[in-house]
């Protein structure tokens, strides 16, 4: 049986938090991390790079010199990709990068990459993340008391959006909603944060 520590806004201890073992110390699957991670990090990238070929690129309908008689070699174009302003030969042209990833294998990425935060003791729960209006003072308040130093994400209700707007603008701090949590946040930041109904709520996702 897995507990960790609840605390309060001012890091006071205030109860404790059973979590599940399938969730949160399941083996840790590096294969698993490493194809989320770069399926997550291609989805990413705009694949907007794109050359033209010497059918594309404009001009070049007259020939340049006649055939024969110049001494000069044979050209039927000024584009061609010998040339300068001519076309680019086997350039990039727009395309997706995305890898198509199985929902299990994502879930079990994500088991692994939560179970290596509770390993490390880099999982902080808090008993509930509420502001009557946005606070960045408040926050940065609560970041100190709960000793999150360094890169933290954040893990609130999609509907708390005075917490959102009081924590994002913090350098170093990035906010997300329990139905964007993802592998490479968890693995590329320092320490995870969470409200105590977002984590029963992610763990309900991926039991």
């Amino acid at each position: 049986m897995l507990k960790i520590p609840v605390h309060d806004n001012k890091g006071n201890k205030i109860d404790e938090i059973e979590l599940n073992a399938n969730v949160f110390t399941a083996p840790i699957n590096e294969s698993a991390l490493h194809y989320v991670v770069v399926a997550q990090r291609a989805a990413e990238r705009q694949g907007s790079a794109s050359t033209k070929t010497r059918g594309e690129v404009r001009g070049g309908g007259k020939k340049p010199w006649k055939q024969k008689g110049t001494g000069r070699a044979r050209a039927g174009s000024s584009r061609s990709p010998i040339w300068k302003g001519g076309g680019t030969v086997f350039g990039p042209s727009p395309r997706k990068y995305d890898i198509k990833t199985p929902k299990k294998l994502k879930n079990l990425a994500l088991r692994s990459a939560l179970s290596l935060k509770i390993n490390e003791s880099e999982l902080i729960v808090l008993d509930k993340i509420a502001f009557e209006k946005p606070k960045t003072k408040e926050a940065i308040e609560i970041l100190k008391n709960i000793e999150a130093n360094d890169r933290v994400v954040l893990v609130i209700n999609e509907d708390d959006k005075n917490a959102s707007m009081s924590f994002r603008n913090l350098d170093g701090v990035k906010v997300i909603s329990v139905n964007r949590i993802n592998v490479y946040d968890i693995l590329n930041n320092d320490t995870i944060v969470f409200s105590r109904e977002a984590l029963k709520k992610v763990a309900g996702m991926l039991i």
